[in-house]
């Protein structure tokens, strides 16, 4: 069972039917959605921090066409091993890859949270099943050494929160872009295309490396796709509209996936 902790104090929280109150009676209210807000106004960072609803509505169209589905697969291949115990989707989004996770392996407790009040409640409509809430990935709402897997996605994350939460043992999964990935689209889109940091700059000593793979493959996408991919990300609004148009119109070829996914685990 995930181990959630009040964000007020790090006091165990206690679920009573929709409301969860810690022993210092911080209390906490679970949405009728089902989802449930740990996020204090003061580790906000904006009013409404996180995706724009534009930019949720552009992936969850995206995502849902399947143009991502390998990523989602090679995902749960890597975690095809762990049929049980529980894990956690920081920065989760409006939920597509945990929920074809946790509908993989049924026995396994999932809980995915995300700074963004509107991408969780598009999350909560996705499965039922699984413990949503509204959280940063800088204070993760779990207690020490109780969480047995950890998922980012094209997320950020913080190594001594992840280490914090991880079990001795514990696996955390992080999956990034590689330097090639939409290569032909950022090259459309920018007179001058940026290096892409590695996906892991320092490695802290108490990780290591368990696997390692770049997942590459072509997409070809219809002008509604590829407005959908440039809306669900950050290019949508660094670059020039008319760039975007263009692209739209003229289509993009030779675009293509590569992704890094690197499993570590802790010691």
């Amino acid at each position: 069972m995930l181990q959630l902790i009040c964000p007020h104090c790090q006091a165990p929280l206690q679920q009573n039917e929709r409301q969860w109150r810690c022993d210092n009676n911080h209390s906490y209210d679970q949405a009728r959605q089902g989802y449930l807000n740990l996020l204090l106004v003061q580790h906000k960072n904006s009013r409404n921090p996180g995706d724009t609803p534009q930019m949720l509505a552009c992936r969850q169209a995206f995502l849902d066409a399947g143009h991502y589905q390998p990523v989602s697969d090679a995902i749960n291949s890597l975690f095809a091993d762990l049929p049980e115990g529980n894990l956690v989707d920081i920065g989760c989004g409006e939920g597509y890859y945990l929920d074809r996770l946790a509908r993989s392996l049924p026995a396994l407790e999932s809980g995915g949270l995300d700074i963004s009040k509107n991408a969780v409640v598009k999350a909560s409509k996705r499965n039922r099943d699984v413990r949503w809430l509204v959280a940063s990935s800088a204070r993760l709402p779990f207690a020490e050494h109780s969480v047995d897997a950890l998922l980012c996605v094209f997320s950020p994350w913080q190594w001594d929160a992840c280490l914090t939460v991880l079990k001795p043992g514990g696996r955390l999964l992080l999956v990034g872009p590689h330097s090639d990935h939409l290569l032909a689209l950022r090259r459309g889109l920018y007179p001058e295309v940026h290096p892409t940091p590695p996906l892991i700059k320092e490695l802290p000593e108490n990780l290591s490396v368990v696997s390692q793979q770049t997942l590459r493959y072509p997409l070809s996408l219809s002008a509604t796709d590829l407005a959908n991919l440039i809306g669900m990300t950050p290019h949508g609004f660094r670059s020039q509209q008319e760039r975007q148009t263009q692209l739209i119109e003229q289509g993009v070829p030779g675009l293509e996936v590569a992704m890094d996914l690197i499993m570590l685990q802790r010691h």
